[in-house]
């Protein structure tokens, strides 16, 4: 036996040098029998294309065009949404649309736009609060409105905030005395003064110049944490959390219809198209009980319409001592849950800012229902976000239909 293994072990340690000797006597053979190759020169490696550098809209993530006003801080403007003021002007130029309980159950909008000077006509224009303030205050954005209240006062002072904060609209803009509202309604028949101010890009440029406003700002982050607009946008069925649910469901689930009640008789809704991949906005009219199209007069009436709903919920009560008025508060510090809708889905997440001076940050819901520290990720496009008092949150509707 230990013949036979001696006898292997010894074909085997000469199969192995006769190989690699075969081989290489084969090359040796035919360069010896062959001139000499010419040199060939050698070839200079392709350089990296350099990568072309990120740059996206600061409100859309989208990827800045030729128009875009860079180094321009972006605006606000506070946007009247009392029954009796609709329908409004210039919302449809809005990269982003806030809208948040006032006074009375009241909504209130604000357009925020990466460049004052293509919005046409606006309005009606009505009085600042804190609320939507505090969630431009990081950005440092030009706010516009006619008057505000006495916290808004108060924020204006506390973060020297006079040359950014322009709060008198009336002296500056128009009253539209024919404007015609929804109940058919203009001054001459009961249409009241607050409901019929409005401002142009022009009207804005002057006063800026007037004022010798600062309009430059460079913005080195987004607004939310967009896609990368050179990358596929996200599908939220094959999301992060897109497996997980909580005591509630899913944490993705289905979103052609979304519903979102402010108050009794201040509702917005929304229907997916799939079309346009865009989230069309209704709203309600209490005096007869039917949705209407949530429109721009200055646009022709169109319909307005969002790639993204974003929808975060927390305490919204009376400022101690404002009874009488109603004045609201809204509870940023502690953050809270929220619904991100994009593409006919819905997916719970969870939100924070914290200061005044703290950006609004999104962020995915982990496998047990608690709020991750992985950023959102949002696709690029116009964005719907509202902030509602958490009471309404169990009145909170997404489903698969679509409604009439």
């Amino acid at each position: 036996m230990k013949r036979l293994i001696a006898f292997a072990a010894a074909m085997l340690s000469l199969c192995l040098p006769l190989a690699a000797c075969g081989g290489s006597s084969a090359v040796e053979s035919s360069a010896s029998s062959a001139a000499a190759p010419t040199a060939q020169p050698t070839a200079e490696p392709t350089p990296e294309p350099t990568p072309e550098p990120y740059e996206a809209n600061v409100l859309t993530g989208e990827k800045k065009d030729a128009d875009y006003p860079e180094g321009q801080r972006i605006t606000g403007i506070m946007i009247n949404n009392i029954v009796a003021a609709r329908p409004q002007r210039g919302l449809s130029k809005a990269d982003i649309l806030v809208e948040i309980k006032v006074e009375g159950g009241i909504t209130r909008f604000m357009p925020v736009f990466t460049d004052y000077k293509s919005i046409g006509e606006v309005g009606p224009v009505r009085s600042g609060r804190d609320q939507f303030f505090r969630l431009i205050l990081p950005w440092q954005a030009l706010y516009i409105h006619e008057g505000q209240s006495v916290v808004m006062d108060e924020y204006e002072r506390n973060y020297e905030y006079k040359d950014l904060n322009i709060g008198d609209a009336g002296n500056w803009g128009y009253r539209d005395n024919d404007r015609v509202n929804w109940a058919g309604s203009t001054r001459s028949s009961g249409l009241k003064y607050e409901h019929t101010l409005y401002a142009t890009s022009d009207d804005l440029q002057a006063v800026i110049e007037k004022r010798g406003t600062d309009m430059n700002r460079t913005y080195n982050s987004t607004f939310f944490n967009f896609v990368n607009y050179n990358d596929p946008a996200r599908d939220l069925t094959n999301s992060l959390d897109s497996a997980y649910s909580d005591k509630y469901g899913p944490i993705v689930s289905d979103g052609e219809y979304v519903e979102i009640e402010h108050s009794q008789s201040y509702k917005t809704r929304f229907n997916y198209d799939a079309a346009s991949n865009t989230y069309k906005m209704q709203m309600y009219y209490y005096p007869d009980g039917s949705w209407r199209d949530t429109i721009d007069e200055a646009a022709g009436n169109a319909q307005l319409d969002f790639t993204n709903v974003i929808v975060l919920y927390t305490d919204i009560h009376v400022y101690p001592g404002h009874e009488k008025t109603d004045l609201q508060c809204v509870e940023y510090g502690n953050g809270g849950i929220g619904y991100y809708c994009y593409g006919g889905k819905c997916e719970k997440i969870f939100w924070q800012k914290g200061s005044p001076l703290e950006a609004l940050q999104l962020y995915y819901v982990t496998e047990d229902g608690q709020c991750s520290d992985t950023p959102l990720d949002v696709n690029v496009g116009k964005s719907y976000l509202t902030v509602v008092d958490l009471d309404d949150a169990g009145n909170f509707v997404h489903s698969a239909a679509n409604a009439g």
